[in-house]
């Protein structure tokens, strides 16, 4: 008993909730597609989705991914500080928060097991889509095993170690 609210406990501190739920006709949506095809073309325009590129960055031949990477960090630490400061709003009005997140030895395991492969398979889940819809279809391969790990991660997620 005590062992299950232990668990209960721990994962409740992990998930994360959208506190709204909103209800909203089927087409409000459609503005996340036209963000998703938008980010898609620019993927492609910026050769991010490029498995050449993603090999130089891995063999340290080229700096064209790590700009694009340390440019992407950049604008997201600048975003969160400023949401934080200006205490920033949805378009919907509800509040922004932002919950502190506690460091674990897994995420150097996971981030390790992430980075192989992203080297491997010369894609990373962000452009998966993006490279499908370019017509490399063999990336779907990475996509139904991006889709098969993260199921096997969610079912043996509360029994590893943290």
């Amino acid at each position: 008993m005590i062992k299950e609210k232990e668990q209960d406990s721990r994962h409740q501190n992990t998930v994360c909730t959208n506190e709204s739920n909103p209800e909203y006709k089927w087409y409000h949506h459609l503005k996340y597609l036209a963000a998703g095809i938008i980010f898609g073309i620019i993927f492609v325009k910026a050769e991010v989705i490029s498995w050449f590129r993603i090999q130089e960055m891995f063999r340290l031949q080229s700096f064209h991914m790590y700009g694009i990477i340390g440019s992407a960090v950049l604008t997201g630490m600048i975003s969160v500080g400023l949401i934080k400061k200006f205490k920033i709003k949805t378009i919907y009005g509800e509040p922004i928060t932002i919950t502190p997140k506690k460091f674990s030895k897994g995420q150097i395991y996971g981030g390790l097991i992430f980075g192989f492969g992203w080297a491997v398979t010369g894609a990373c889940p962000g452009p998966l889509f993006a490279q499908i819809g370019t017509g490399a279809l063999a990336v779907s391969v990475t996509l139904l095993s991006a889709i098969a790990g993260t199921w096997v991660y969610g079912y043996f997620r509360d029994k590893l170690p943290h």
